[in-house]
C-alpha cells in the first residue's frame, strides 16, 4: 500500500469494506445454501476471500470469495461424494492447480478480452443484480423453501412475478427510502455530508425503520426470514466447531482430482474477467498483474480447502459495490474479511437485525450504475462491430449466467474478426494500354488463409490476354494455402487465359518462379511507346524492385 497511507485513506477503505461487508455476509450464506454445504462453509471462504487473497493479491479494489459460478459445481460434487470434508480435498487441489497457471503465466488469457464484451459483461452484471435484488427490495423472502441466488448467475423470470405478488410494505418503504438517500447522495446539495457513507446511512436506516414498526406496527414488521440470517455459537467452541477440515482419503478418488481441476478451470477464468472488469472501474485506471492474481486465488483455495471453506473467486458483485463505496487500496478488502471474522464470532445477533430490503436498495444503485444508459448510447456510438458483441454479452449474462455470457460475446467478436480479415486483402490497381491491361496487386501486410476465397475469385476473374503483376513487397506473412493458390494459377490458369504474370517481393522461402520474367515484363513496358510519361516512374521502381530481387537471388542472374 506505500508509505504515502495516510488516516483519510483509511476511512474510506474501512468504510467500504464495511459496506462489502454488510452485503457479502448474506451472499456467503446463500451460496453455501445453494452449493448444499455447511452455512458456516460460506462463511470461511468470505473471511479467507478478505484476509488471506486480500494479502497476496495485487489488485487494489477487487474483492474475493464464494460465488454462484461455481454453485452448481460444488453442488454436484458435494452430492455425488456424498461427504462434504471429502469435497474440501477438491478445493485444495484446486488451489494448487492455480498456483501452477500462476507460475505458467496463465493470466495473460485476460488480454484477449475485447473490450466491448467486458463493457458487456458489467451491465449484464448491472441488471441482473437489480433483477435479483428485486424479491428482496419487495420483500419476498425467496430463500424460504428456495436456494438464495448471487448476482452473477442466470435468472427465472417466474421469481420477479412471484415477488411482485408476494410484496411487504415495511420492505418497499425501506428499499424506496435507501435509493432516494444513495441517489441524493450524489448530488451537489449533499456534497457536505458525503464524508458519512451513504451505503452504512441505508443499513443503519433501514434497521431503524423495521425496529420501529415492531415497536408500534407489528403487522408491518419484517419477520427473521426478510433479515440477515447468520448462525449463531453460544460460546467460543461452539464457533470453532463450525469449521470442517479435509478428509485427505479424497485424495485417492479420481472425482475428487477432476472435480479440482475443472473447478480450478472455472475459478480462474471468473476471476481473470472479473478483475479486468474492476480494473475498468477502478477511477485510477490502475493495472492488476493477472499471474499474480491467480497464485493469490490459489493460495486462497489451499486455505479455504484445510479450513473447511467453498472455493472463492474474484466477485464482480462485491468488487463494483467496493469502488461505488469509494475504496482506495486493497486493504478495503482484507477489512472486510476482518469484519466476517470477528462480527461472525461476536455479534451474530445483531447483525441478524438488518433487513435484507436495505441491501438489497445498495445492491440494485450499484447495478444501475454498470448499467446505465449512458454505457450503451456509448457502445452504440462505436458502431455495429462494438455494440452487437455488448448487447449479446448483456442478455447471455443475464439469461445465462458470466462464463456462458462472455464466451458468446468472445465468438460474436470473433465472427467480427473473421469477417474483417476476409475483406480484399490486396489493393487493385488496373491500367489499359494499346498493348493490353496492365494490373497489379499490391497484397497486403498479412495474408491468411481466410483471404483465400477472395484472392481466388480475384484471379479467376482477371480478364484474357492480360499482364499481371502480383506485389509480396510490403507482405510480411502469406499463408501456405495462399502461396499454393498463387503458385498453381501462375504455372496453370495464367498460360490457360494468356495472362502474362509476373510476381515480385516474394521471399525466396516461399519457392516461386524467380524475378528474371518479371523483370522483363516491366522492361518491355517501359520501352513501349503506349506507355504514358506520368506512369513511366512508377513502372522504374518496378524494375529496380526485380533487379534487387535478382541479385538476392542464389539462382542464376541473367544479364539486364
Amino acid at each position: 500500500m506505500g508509505s504515502s497511507y495516510s488516516f483519510q485513506i483509511f476511512k474510506k477503505d474501512f468504510l467500504s469494506g464495511l459496506i462489502v461487508f454488510l452485503l457479502a455476509l448474506p451472499l456467503c450464506l446463500g451460496i453455501a445454501q445453494a452449493s448444499h454445504a455447511p452455512l458456516f462453509a460460506g462463511i470461511v471462504a468470505g473471511i479467507v476471500g478478505g484476509i488471506v487473497i486480500g494479502f497476496f493479491s495485487a489488485s487494489s479494489l477487487s474483492v474475493s470469495g464464494p460465488a454462484a459460478g461455481l454453485t452448481a459445481i460444488v453442488l454436484v460434487a458435494v452430492t455425488q461424494m456424498g461427504v462434504f470434508e471429502i469435497f474440501l480435498c477438491s478445493v485444495i487441489i484446486a488451489g494448487v492447480v492455480q498456483l501452477i497457471f500462476g507460475y505458467l503465466k496463465a493470466g495473460a488469457i485476460a488480454n484477449y478480452i475485447p473490450s466491448s464484451v467486458l463493457e458487456g459483461m458489467l451491465a449484464g452484471i448491472g441488471l441482473t443484480i437489480i433483477i435479483k435484488q428485486l424479491p428482496d427490495a419487495v420483500g419476498f423472502a425467496k430463500n424460504k423453501g428456495a436456494v438464495m441466488e448471487d448476482a452473477d448467475d442466470g435468472f427465472f423470470m417466474n421469481t420477479i412475478t412471484t415477488a411482485m405478488h408476494n410484496v411487504q410494505p415495511a420492505a418497499i418503504i425501506i428499499s424506496l427510502i435507501g435509493l432516494l438517500l444513495l441517489v441524493l447522495w450524489q448530488t451537489k446539495a449533499f456534497k457536505k455530508v458525503q464524508l458519512l457513507p451513504a451505503g452504512l446511512l441505508v443499513v443503519i436506516l433501514g434497521t431503524l425503520i423495521n425496529l420501529a414498526f415492531q415497536a408500534n406496527v407489528p403487522g408491518m414488521a419484517l419477520d427473521s426470514s426478510h433479515l440477515v440470517k447468520l448462525p449463531v455459537a453460544a460460546t467460543v467452541v461452539d464457533f470453532f466447531r463450525q469449521f470442517s477440515f479435509p478428509d485427505f482419503r479424497g485424495f485417492t478418488m479420481p472425482k475428487v482430482w477432476e472435480t479440482g481441476i475443472v473447478i480450478a478451470v472455472v475459478a480462474s477464468i471468473e476471476t481473470l474477467l472479473c478483475v479486468e472488469a474492476t480494473d475498468k472501474l477502478d477511477p485510477l485506471k490502475r493495472y492488476t498483474p493477472t499471474d499474480k492474481e491467480l497464485k493469490a486465488q490459489g493460495i486462497g483455495n489451499i486455505i479455504s480447502g484445510f479450513l473447511g471453506g467453498l472455493p472463492i473467486t474474484s466477485v464482480i458483485v462485491r468488487s463494483s459495490a467496493n469502488v461505488n463505496a469509494g475504496a482506495k487500496t486493497k486493504a478495503s478488502a482484507i477489512i472486510h474479511g476482518v469484519l466476517l471474522l470477528v462480527c461472525a464470532a461476536s455479534i451474530p445477533m445483531l447483525l441478524n437485525m438488518i433487513p435484507k430490503a436495505a441491501l438489497a436498495a445498495i445492491l440494485i444503485f450499484t447495478g444501475y450504475r454498470l448499467c446505465k444508459p449512458t454505457v450503451f448510447k456509448h457502445m452504440w456510438q462505436g458502431g455495429w462491430t462494438q455494440f452487437i458483441p455488448f448487447v449479446a454479452t448483456v442478455v447471455g449474462v443475464v439469461y445465462l449466467d458470466l462464463l456462458k455470457g462472455v464466451g458468446i460475446g468472445i465468438l460474436i467478436s470473433i465472427f467480427y474478426i473473421l469477417r474483417q480479415n476476409i475483406r480484399i486483402p490486396y489493393y487493385y490497381q488496373r491500367s489499359t494500354y494499346s498493348n493490353g491491361d496492365l494490373i497489379k496487386l499490391n497484397l497486403a501486410q498479412e495474408v491468411s488463409f481466410l483471404n483465400k476465397a477472395s484472392i481466388k475469385e480475384t484471379l479467376n476473374n482477371l480478364p484474357n490476354g492480360s499482364n499481371v503483376i502480383i506485389d509480396a513487397s510490403d507482405t510480411q506473412y502469406i499463408d501456405f494455402d495462399i502461396l499454393d493458390l498463387i503458385n498453381e494459377f501462375y504455372h496453370t490458369r495464367a498460360a490457360e487465359k494468356q495472362i502474362n504474370m509476373s510476381l515480385i517481393g516474394f521471399r525466396h522461402a516461399y519457392k516461386l518462379p524467380d524475378a528474371a520474367k518479371e523483370r522483363d515484363l516491366v522492361y518491355e513496358m517501359i520501352n513501349k511507346d503506349e506507355v504514358p510519361k506520368r506512369s513511366a516512374g512508377s513502372y522504374k521502381k518496378l524494375l529496380k524492385q526485380l533487379q534487387d530481387n535478382l541479385n538476392n537471388s542464389p539462382l542464376k542472374k541473367p544479364s539486364l
